[in-house]
């Protein structure tokens, strides 16, 4: 085991305990879309493991439409090992074109084509030329995990069907770049969130992914968007940076999830200030919404106040970037938690965790965390056990792979990402202003019962 003291990166030679997808993961990418169908070619077990890990032992998300058992699949073997799988990914595609009902295929790569050298894009190519709605994106394992598979998807959607634009910006209309589908297990009550925060202030939004997107025309007008928002630490920012230079179309960076009437109201004054639409609506929208917020609040008060001596006063979260940020910034200055030891785990890229680690130096105005980077099980394990959370039980903030962590050290906990195998989710979502309520419940439900 290796750790960089610089940005406390621990590194080991494997991984227990996986926590994320890999690279051709990104079928979720695809089937998030309304309208689009994942076609993949790969092994057989591949897009089941996906389905297993993203959608199902994860809040138990389901497939949907176009996921889990619906995908179609060339379903590799020992024959397109031994002579190329180039024939039987051709009449993949033709008969997927022909049965299934979709606006646009998606061709997505897995290790065994890759490796043996299929020509995935010159069998795509020649129903593209046909005119078909059909992209394909190279998604071998190798390439990295479901993070960098979404963003190569994204990509090749908007290389390959979306295509060329040099047609005027419609002001106030934003692309939003943000969480990553059935990665995050609450991606889609959060999505819409986000699209009901941004359009209370004024703006048009296209979400792109999940029910309040409009599917496939969403992406063909993404050129159109006055500017595009990344609304995480680093995912998007590739997606974001590639179309600044394709349509010299702006975007901006907010690498804080909003979680709470503070944060939230923040994030819409930063979006609104940058797209230059009248603020008024976007103030009177705030307004409103802060009543509502602090209305409950004030009613809660009274549980926290008389109930603070059976409550945990230092937590840790264990976690995808974007979640772990948000609900530090969310757990410090709503709620006076104090961070005792913060770990992400999706193994974002080198170029951005030193970025990513200055956001916990300013958690507050007097308060700052470290971040560990880890990966793996048995580290992530061991250093919960050697944090200090003083006298009081602890509160983890992190996955079903943290359970028997936090019963050791008899604290409570929250699964809030991969995988979460103790929570059925639907529509539920911890961001925004009707999101941090339903946080608010679910730490202190959980808190008083653990307890109990």
């Amino acid at each position: 085991m290796e750790i960089n003291k610089d940005v406390n990166i621990t590194q080991t030679n494997s991984i227990n305990q996986v926590r994320y997808g890999c690279a051709i993961g990104a079928i979720y990418s695809v089937s998030s879309i309304p309208g689009a169908m994942p076609i993949v070619n790969c092994g057989p077990g591949c897009a089941d493991k996906q389905y297993t890990g993203l959608a199902f032992y994860n809040g138990f998300q389901g497939g949907g439409y176009s996921g889990g058992a619906v995908s179609p699949s060339s379903n590799a073997g020992e024959n397109e090992v031994v002579f190329g799988g180039e024939n039987r990914l051709r009449e993949l595609i033709k008969s997927s074109l022909k049965i299934m009902d979709a606006e646009l295929f998606v061709v997505l790569t897995g290790c065994i084509g890759e490796i043996v050298g299929d020509d995935v894009g010159a069998v795509v190519g020649e129903f593209q030329k046909k005119g078909a709605p059909v992209v394909y994106a190279e998604t071998g394992g190798f390439k990295g995990n479901n993070f960098i598979g979404h963003e190569l998807v994204t990509k090749a959607i908007i290389d390959q069907y979306v295509g060329e634009y040099d047609g005027e910006k419609e002001k106030g209309v934003v692309n939003v770049w943000s969480l990553l589908p059935y990665q995050n297990t609450f991606w889609r009550g959060d999505l819409t969130e986000i699209k009901r925060v941004l359009e209370g202030a004024g703006l048009k939004v296209n979400i792109l992914f999940g029910p309040e997107s409009k599917g496939v025309i969403e992406w063909r007008n993404i050129p159109k968007a006055q500017f595009n928002l990344v609304l995480s630490p680093w995912l998007g920012l590739d997606t974001a940076k590639h179309l600044e230079n394709k349509y010299e179309q702006p975007f901006l960076h907010i690498s804080t999830v909003p979680i709470g009437a503070k944060e939230t109201s923040a994030f819409l004054r930063k979006v609104v200030d940058f797209s230059g639409i009248d603020k008024q609506k976007s103030e009177d929208f705030i307004k409103d919404e802060e009543k509502n917020y602090y209305y409950y609040l004030e009613h809660f008060s009274d549980f926290y106040a008389e109930y603070w001596w059976g409550l945990p006063a230092k937590y840790a979260v264990v976690g995808d970037s974007a979640y772990n940020l948000a609900l530090n910034k969310f757990l410090v200055n709503q709620l006076g938690l104090i961070p005792a030891k913060q770990i992400i785990t999706e193994n974002p890229p080198e170029q951005y965790r030193r970025a990513i680690a200055s956001e916990y130096s300013k958690l507050a105005e007097d308060v700052s965390a470290d971040v560990d980077f880890a990966e793996d099980g048995y580290v992530i394990g061991q250093l919960l056990r050697q944090t200090d959370f003083g006298h009081k039980p602890p509160i983890i903030f992190g996955t079903t792979w943290e359970r028997d962590t936090a019963k050791e050290l008899k604290g409570a906990i929250i699964e809030v990402g991969f995988p979460a195998s103790y929570e059925v989710v639907l529509s539920r979502t911890y961001i925004g202003y009707k999101g941090a309520l339903n946080l608010l419940e679910k730490i202190y439900t959980t808190a008083i019962s653990a307890s109990a």
